[in-house]
């Protein structure tokens, strides 16, 4: 490693795994352990990078520094310290570099749109190709930003986001999933999880709703109209966008496996749209969901919240098996693969049908006793998709903006560890070889006599 900085900055700390700093710079602390690790864990730097579209080499050198500061501006004496960037980082690949600045807030402190814009200001005046921000707050992808930003703004300059507990989960799945090569390296992951997992380090989990919760919760049930362009609608879906996160990072340690939100192209490509289009299903319909993608799932796992209701559903679903004739053959087919336990949540099956046939629902116990009791009456159509589902009635407790979370983050990995886990999607069998008779005349007319050789 050099250390030496970009000839545009005067100031800098090379990042260190151990800062010398007070225990209550925790910012600062925090800010310098993860860019030392970035720089010292190659499958780290990899992971983390190729979440911000970087691809990144085996000879691919990154080199991070602390507090920066900028030659052509007196930091120190014109502006306030918001202005200095709490860390930069240049990556090498050694026919170009790329360059990005780092600015970190822990606890409960968020990055403001004032302080983004100075920071983007001065990527552009200095031909740095990014703003990297990293809060507690969540977001869908790292390409998505929790400050909303005009484009004209962003034309030279791109901005990305990490959240602590993203950072905390990738490394976490790197390790379980034991993709560091080197034990040392391995050992450096280990130590700075276990500092970023402490509570002292600043990083936080989304534990509550917005405080607005309780009044849409309430308008909700009161069949009261919501206003799809109102404070409290968009900043409930917010909060909901910002739990979307959270559900599927604390899946991937359950799951061993990277867990995404699945985004039509449409909300990946565009966060407004994706923020303006649920906030009008919230006050047209009165529902939040989200769909998880779960790597080799049988089928996604749906989200739903209902708030007029005040439910919470979970739910898989899946094409009933096309090969097989009758109602309770397509049933016991399902039912087999799902164990019998007396914990987890209550699992219901539901027999879904085309057109106007009515779809049928019954408690899965009942159901693997007596495939018929999801039959319909006056129809013979047969189920054509089955949905493995679970609802959570909360009534009153419901509204609390801690205790709605802590209810979803207990039902959505209890419905997938119970039932989920162990679903498995119809597959076509293999086309049997078709036997063919064969014609005597042909085989006659077949057979050549060779004349003898002489």
């Amino acid at each position: 490693m050099s250390e030496t900085r970009p000839d545009y900055t005067s100031q800098g700390k090379y990042a260190r795994l151990i800062p010398t700093l007070a225990d209550s710079k925790k910012e600062e602390r925090a800010t310098s352990i993860l860019l030392a690790a970035l720089m010292s864990v190659y499958e780290f730097r990899k992971a983390m990078l190729q979440s911000i579209n970087l691809r990144v080499g085996a000879r691919t050198k990154l080199e991070a520094w602390t507090e920066v500061v900028f030659k052509d501006e007196t930091l120190a004496k014109k502006k306030g310290p918001d202005d200095r960037p709490d860390g930069l980082i240049v990556l090498d690949t050694g026919r170009k570099k790329w360059h990005a600045l780092i600015e970190a807030k822990v606890g409960s402190e968020t990055v403001g749109e004032e302080q983004l814009l100075k920071y983007i200001k001065q990527a552009k005046e200095h031909g740095i190709d990014a703003v990297i921000t990293i809060t507690n707050q969540f977001v869908a992808l790292p390409t998505h930003h929790p400050v909303s930003i005009p484009k004209k703004n962003l034309r030279s300059v791109e901005i990305f986001h990490w959240s602590w507990t993203y950072i905390v989960t990738m490394a976490q799945l790197l390790l379980t999933q034991d993709k560091i090569e080197s034990q040392d390296q391995r050992f450096i992951m280990h130590e700075v999880v276990k500092y970023l997992e402490d509570s002292s380090s600043g990083k936080t989990g989304f534990t509550s709703m917005n405080a607005e919760w309780k009044t849409v919760v309430q308008s909700a049930f009161n069949n009261s109209k919501l206003n799809k362009n109102s404070d409290e609608v968009l900043k409930t879906v917010s909060s909901w966008h910002q739990e979307q996160r959270e559900l599927c990072l604390q899946m991937w340690p359950l799951v061993g496996e990277k867990v995404e939100v699945k985004l039509p192209r449409t909300h990946r490509n565009d966060p407004k749209q994706r923020l303006t289009d649920d906030c009008d299903k919230l006050a047209s319909e009165q529902l939040l969901s989200s769909t998880i993608a779960i790597p080799n799932a049988a089928a996604d796992l749906l989200v739903t919240v209902d708030i007029a209701r005040k439910s919470i559903t979970c739910s898989m679903r899946l094409e009933a098996p096309r090969d097989k004739k009758s109602s309770s053959a397509k049933i016991n087919w399902l039912t087999r693969q799902l164990p019998t336990s007396e914990k987890g949540p209550a699992i219901r099956v539901k027999a879904i049908r085309k057109g106007q046939a009515m779809d049928t629902d019954k408690p899965l116990e009942e159901v693997r006793q007596n495939p018929v009791i999801l039959d319909a009456e006056n129809t013979d159509s047969l189920p054509v998709y089955f949905e493995v589902f679970t609802s959570l009635d909360l009534g009153g407790k419901f509204s609390g903006n801690r205790v709605f979370i802590e209810h979803l983050e207990k039902i959505v990995p209890d419905f997938y560890r119970y039932a989920g886990q162990y679903l498995k999607a119809w597959v076509a069998p293999a086309p049997r070889v078709k036997h063919v008779e064969e014609d005597p005349e042909e085989e006659t007319e077949a057979q050549v006599t060779k004349p003898d050789d002489e």
